[in-house]
């Protein structure tokens, strides 16, 4: 584990954006920026930290960590479904197949948890029982358990807006998929879900909820894009703590960018109007929980050096550019 003293040093040296013109067509994502050549995508992931749909700011090393957390969940799950990836050439990089992304992410939840508009707990706090076409019972507490993994989709916001939690027949009826392709997602997300579970278990790690990405690559194949099972699109908490917070009801030792959002519920910010201001001790807090998270999950030491990421990135894609 890098030291608090080496991530608080890492702070002006944090991936912020690319201008590689010369690497193709670019697209600029919530965290990744992404260059088209032809059937090939280079995307390059920054350090930006985004929660409720906004880019807050940037947190040390966490570009790296997703990509290479990215890479151990692709190299997991690769016999469940097929996957975008082609090379790493860089820590922060993932040169992958060019696909067309369904406008859709399946995000599937063991636990009744969460903190934003689309989380299962904010709905079910203000009185929702039949969650995106899920009947949930009364009675249920905060973080507790479902007796069966659910799936919510979610479609896909554009920059700005909000994502919007939608039960399965509305991506039909918006003709945003087919029902074939609707059925395969279903079906090859809840295995993800379930394989990620037991890999996490074996690391006395729990998998709370997660949501998936997918597009169609040249041969109309439906792969998996963008990431898997990171502490962005990912929530992971301690098993060996659970059970005693939950009848305690106090928060889970999150090891992902759920104590960020956090911080800011606590602050009144849900996304809307003016970003609080992140102490420096915040941001250098969620990065060591990033790290963690991949350490703890992996079983690899986290390696990394500080300095400009850019110059390496630049070095590294030298026969791409």
């Amino acid at each position: 584990m890098l030291s608090l003293a080496q991530l608080k040093s890492q702070l002006p040296c944090v991936l912020k954006n690319t201008d590689f013109p010369s690497l193709g067509e670019k697209y600029e994502g919530k965290i990744r920026d992404n260059y088209t050549q032809g059937d090939r995508r280079i995307l390059i992931v920054t350090d930006k930290v985004s929660a409720f749909d906004r880019v807050l700011g940037y947190i040390p090393f966490k570009g790296q960590v997703l990509n290479q957390m990215a890479r151990f969940w692709f190299d997991q799950t690769k016999n469940i479904c097929g996957n975008h990836a082609l090379s790493f050439p860089d820590p922060n990089v993932v040169v992958g197949k060019q696909c067309k992304a369904l406008p859709v992410e399946m995000v599937v939840r063991g636990y009744l948890t969460g903190t934003t508009s689309t989380s299962a707990w904010y709905n079910y706090s203000k009185g929702v029982r039949d969650f995106c076409d899920n009947k949930l019972p009364d009675g249920m507490k905060k973080d507790q358990k479902f007796v069966h993994p659910i799936i919510t989709p979610s479609t896909k916001a554009l920059h700005g807006n909000h994502d919007e939690s939608v039960a399965p027949q509305v991506l039909l009826d918006r003709k945003l998929v087919t029902k074939e392709q609707l059925d395969y997602l279903m079906k090859v997300a809840m295995e993800l879900y379930l394989k990620g579970v037991e890999i996490c278990a074996k690391q006395g790690i729990i998998l709370v909820d997660t949501k998936y990405e997918f597009g169609l690559d040249n041969n109309d194949e439906i792969i998996l894009i963008d990431e898997i099972h990171t502490p962005d699109s990912s929530r992971f908490w301690k098993s060996a703590t659970y059970q005693q917070n939950f009848e305690a009801g106090l928060n889970q030792d999150n090891i992902n960018k759920e104590y960020l959002r956090i911080w800011l519920a606590d602050r009144g910010y849900m996304g809307d109007g003016p970003v609080p201001n992140i102490p420096e001790e915040v941001i250098i807090e969620t990065a060591r929980r990033y790290i963690e998270a991949y350490q703890l999950i992996t079983g690899e030491n986290f390696v990394a050096e500080v300095g400009p990421v850019l110059e390496r990135i630049e070095e590294n894609l030298t026969k791409y550019l």
